[in-house]
């Protein structure tokens, strides 16, 4: 079973606190500290009786309204969301330990594009999709209901997932402009909701969608953990979307281990995703958990290619910053293999290589096959779409410039010879630049600096890990990001938790000052 060894942990320290406290020397108060707790911290306290998921989803709800008001990480809370936890103690009280999934219990944010069928809205972040009926639970939400999670709210995102326009990252109408907890500036895109909540502690652990850079890049600025899986290895099905060729939905959290639980319990094959059959060749018997090794740098190759690295004049702080983290992935035993070049990487990372030729094209056959299977819905077309916003934005400027991605994608018309071009020419730089890397050197990952990777990995399909690395001398925090290829989670998974257990170097932020 893939929590065999989740709940053996769990098992051991239960009965070493047996034991100690049969001597009278360990005792334990009514008081458990929930900031920062792990997935198997919360699970540690409901068996020692000093926390309960009700409990838990109240002290969620007091963080929400301290603090959403000023981060706007969260556009709703479920209102069944304390049902659902009395429901979860129950059901605790009547199983064995072994029996119950890691994330029994625990509270998972959503994204605000990923559909449940339920009193909550999937609206995208826009008003447009106010008041729709979703046809079922999007495919990783029933999984997380079987796993018995508790769906506690929908995150604020860049509004449609930053794909109607270059409005502000972390704006969307209905939730307005998030906020990174450290700074109170840039919260980076989309998945910026689920980013924010789960640093803040709003929320234990997040869910966010990833088509380039969506989920790396908000958990690099928010100093937490996010994991962009191989594409198919999580069902997109329910999940507003751009590109079936490059959308994913994968965790945020604040630890490699959290991230790897909720990992473990959304992917697999959905009847309603075609592509998660293949990819489910990618799961690894026995699940994710078993690769949280502390030794998990011991041996890989980690490539460095310096482009990732090059930050100017001005970057000589993260210069040296970076250069401390190659020092400690040596520490940890693995091997750099320095000096790497990716093939056509400036193209790449600058938007050159025929992506953004075949989104457009791509995001309107998926949006309007997503609108057409609404239940209800005020919009049933992408030009629906702009003209609500036509009517509705408030600033003439908004009218247009506010959805000009929109606008492009509504001009195309399927999948013609310049898109086909453009995806050939993506494939190829794919085929050329990282996965030659990768292979030619036998490379467990490729490092670079937060989510700067994000466009190498995406035009491919391909997975990646963003850790907490430190922060500027001005708070601002920074990360490491692991690529690798299809199906390289277990190995990224190592690298990170690795990296994680030797730096430790997450803090939580200082909101007060703000």
């Amino acid at each position: 079973m893939a929590a065999q060894s989740f709940w053996l942990y769990i098992s051991m320290v239960l009965s070493l606190v047996a034991i100690l406290s049969s001597y009278g020397n360990c005792s334990f108060g009514t008081h458990f500290p929930i900031e920062e707790a792990t997935v198997k911290d919360l699970q540690l306290a409901f068996y020692q009786n000093k926390l309960t998921s009700r409990q838990l989803v109240k002290f969620y709800l007091k963080q929400v309204r301290r603090f959403n008001p000023i981060l706007k990480g969260i556009i709703e809370v479920n209102p069944d969301a304390l049902d659902q936890a009395t429901r979860a103690d129950h059901e605790r009280k009547r199983s064995s330990l072994s029996s119950l999934s890691p994330l029994h219990g625990i509270p998972v944010l959503l994204k605000d594009n990923i559909a449940t069928k339920d009193k909550l809205n999937t609206t995208a972040g826009s008003f447009a999709l106010l008041g729709s009926i979703v046809p079922r639970d999007a495919g990783v939400v029933t999984k997380l209901r079987k796993a018995g999670a508790i769906i506690f709210g929908k995150a604020s995102l860049s509004e449609w997932s930053q794909f109607r326009s270059n409005l502000p990252n972390g704006w969307c109408a209905r939730g307005g402009q998030g906020k990174n907890p450290y700074t109170m500036g840039e919260p980076c895109g989309s998945s910026s909701g689920s980013a924010i909540s789960v640093a803040a502690n709003m929320v234990a652990v997040s869910l966010g969608t990833d088509t380039d850079g969506s989920i790396l890049c908000p958990s690099t600025y928010n100093s937490v953990v996010g994991i962009r899986p191989t594409v198919g290895l999580t069902s997109r099905a329910g999940v507003v979307p751009i590109s079936s060729r490059q959308d994913a939905v994968g965790p945020i959290c604040r630890t490699v281990s959290d991230a790897a639980y909720v990992l473990d319990a959304i992917v697999g094959a959905d009847k309603y995703d075609n592509s998660t059959i293949e990819a489910s060749k990618y799961i690894p018997k026995g699940g994710y958990g078993q690769f949280l090794r502390p030794d998990g740098l011991k041996g890989t190759r980690i490539g460095i290619v310096r482009k990732f690295f090059d930050f100017g004049d001005d970057g000589v702080f993260y210069s040296e910053a970076y250069e401390k983290v190659f020092k400690s992935l040596k520490q940890g035993g693995a091997i750099l293999v320095d000096n790497l070049t990716i093939d056509s990487l400036d193209i790449i990372i600058g938007g050159l290589s025929g992506e953004w030729t075949a989104l457009p094209a791509e995001f309107k056959i998926s949006i309007n096959a997503y609108l057409k299977e609404l239940v209800a819905s005020p919009i049933r077309s992408l030009s629906d779409a702009i003209e609500f916003n036509k009517k509705n934005s408030k600033l003439e400027k908004l009218k247009e410039y506010g959805q000009v991605l929109f606008l492009e994608a509504e001009a195309t018309n399927g999948i013609g010879d310049v898109e086909k071009a453009a995806l050939a020419s993506v494939a190829s730089l794919s085929k050329n630049g990282f996965e030659r890397v990768m292979i030619k050197n036998k490379l467990d990952a490729i490092a670079a600096p937060g989510g700067l990777i994000s466009p190498v990995l995406a035009i491919g399909g391909f997975p990646g890990i963003s850790v907490p690395a430190g922060y500027s001398p001005d708070g601002v925090p920074y990360g490491i990001g692991f690529g690798g290829l299809k199906g390289f989670e277990p190995r990224l998974i190592e690298i990170a938790y690795g990296f994680e257990q030797l730096t430790k170097s997450r803090k939580p932020p200082l909101i007060k000052r703000h």
